[in-house]
């Protein structure tokens, strides 16, 4: 992964935990309104990837003792991880493409709500993504693959040689010849495999998204719906289709790209058939970007405009991220996909403890600040809330208190501690496993592991029941907390 150059190492900030009273009065434990539903607090487990599913995208019992785990927390709302809603294999990823996905959601959400005392909403987060590819293998590549072109033969001087011959020549030829010979897009095809662009109009699966999105997506959200979640999270940040469409890199020419005003066309659009697919009960919200952290990509005065006219839409709640594309993902290795937060960008989205001047703590805070202050002086009051590096008490409560968000979020706090609210807000804050940002996590993540972290991963292997991962080394869940006393100890000082 991506870091920066001045390599500054931090530790997690400990900082002022309350007890039981000062906790009960404080902004973090008030209860907040999005459209329809009210959390009971104002915290949020933001959707992550943990690699549970199995190949049908089914919930399985390790997808619901995940977020059982979470729910014990009792946080104001835990989102479900990004789930597909188009029915064709992707791994071990959840889907929510067919009706034959609804049971197996529905358990989910019962038990997850059980664990929770029903102190926690749950939402899901839906997601639409292209086709990207393996690395391939050089020569495998140059070929078979490539698609020999008039180009190529006037920049190899190759006339009136045969195919075999042609290709043979590009193989021979050194990488920083080869880059002269190939155009831009065939030559990251090769450095960093096949991948599909939304800009891509010459593809009429890819000119068609406007006309299939929005039915997509709504098919998906009504099965939410019928499942019995409280919301719904458009996924429109990072990598995949609706951030896309989003980008500022995003020139289509059929009225959704170019101007701002079209890129957001079709996320409108998606929104609207969603809201009218659900019931009023159902909130629906996106999570976006700040800032895609990328050269042309968009900026924080493009996700100012975006989160009015989202709100204006009548969008119940903005989640926040930043970064994590593809453009500046490092090159993966020969027979693996590229891995979007490699990059500076996916720095920017999940910052790690050696970091900067800044560092690696509430590196979104200012933007997520900027574009709430841009909703409400447009006369909305839609919730946001801010995710990234907050992990204590005292950047939570200083966040709310402040009005630079509504809602705090946390994902790697909450994967390190699930029971950071519990410990909190009953007065036992100086309990808390604070994250350590060492991206451990991530580390897994990106080799499609099931994704556990550090701090539990190997406490307590023998207990009854433990579910281990599939190479049996470590727990997928973290063990029970056993509430302690914890005793306050005058110090004696020497004269």
């Amino acid at each position: 992964m991506w870091k920066p150059e001045q390599r500054i190492r931090y530790q997690p900030i400990d900082g002022h935990w309350p007890d039981e009273e000062q906790a009960k009065r404080s902004a973090v434990f008030k209860a907040v309104d999005l459209g329809p539903i009210t959390l009971d607090q104002k915290t949020w487990i933001p959707a992550m990837v943990p690699w549970r599913s199995n190949e049908e995208g089914e919930v399985t019992e390790d997808v619901i003792q995940w977020y059982e785990r979470f729910a014990q927390g009792q946080p104001g709302a835990i989102v479900i991880e990004a789930t597909g809603i188009r029915d064709i294999p992707s791994g071990p990823l959840l889907r929510i493409s067919h009706d034959r996905y609804i049971n197996g959601l529905n358990e989910l959400v019962k038990r997850v709500k059980a664990a929770s005392d029903n102190k926690t909403k749950v939402l899901i987060q839906i997601i639409d993504f292209l086709t990207i590819k393996r690395r391939p293998n050089r020569d495998v590549f140059l070929s078979r693959f490539l698609t020999i072109t008039p180009d190529h033969i006037t920049r190899l001087n190759a006339q009136g040689l045969g195919e075999g011959e042609i290709r043979q020549q590009l193989i021979e030829l050194s990488d920083d010849h080869l880059r002269d010979v190939l155009n831009e897009r065939e030559y990251n095809q090769l450095s960093h495999g096949y991948r599909e662009y939304v800009t891509d109009l010459n593809l009429p699966h890819i000119a068609e998204l406007p006309s299939v999105l929005p039915d997509l997506f709504a098919n998906a959200a009504s099965r939410a719906d019928k499942a019995g979640f409280d919301g719904i999270e458009l996924h429109y940040a990072h990598a995949y289709t609706m951030a896309s469409f989003l980008s500022a890199k995003n020139n289509r020419t059929d009225g959704y790209g170019g101007s701002r005003e079209q890129r957001i066309k079709l996320p409108l659009e998606v929104f609207n058939r969603v809201r009218e697919a659900v019931s009023p009960s159902i909130a629906v919200g996106c999570r976006f970007l700040s800032d895609e952290c990328i050269d042309s990509g968009s900026d924080l005065n493009d996700a100012c405009y975006y989160a009015v006219e989202f709100a204006k839409a009548g969008m119940d709640f903005l989640s926040l991220s930043r970064g994590g594309k593809f453009d500046d993902a490092k090159q993966p290795k020969v027979g693996s996909a590229a891995y979007p937060y490699t990059g500076r960008s996916g720095y920017e989205c999940m910052p790690g403890h050696i970091s900067d001047d800044f560092g690696p703590f509430g590196r979104n805070i200012e933007p997520a600040s900027a574009i709430r202050n841009a909703v409400k002086a447009a006369g909305y009051t839609t919730p946001i809330v801010c995710a990234g590096g907050i992990h204590n008490f005292d950047q939570a409560e200083t966040l709310l208190i402040e009005d630079k968000a509504d809602i705090v979020g946390m994902a790697r706090q909450a994967m390190a501690d699930p029971d950071w609210f519990r410990k909190v807000k009953s007065g036992n804050g100086q309990q808390v496993k604070l994250c350590e940002y060492t991206n451990y996590c991530e580390g897994l993540d990106q080799k499609h592991k099931q994704v556990t972290c550090q701090l539990w991963d190997r406490e307590a292997l023998d207990e009854a029941d433990v579910r281990k991962s599939h190479d049996g080394k470590r727990r997928l869940v973290a063990p029970a907390w056993t509430q302690k006393t914890v005793k306050k100890v005058a110090l004696k000082h020497d004269n």
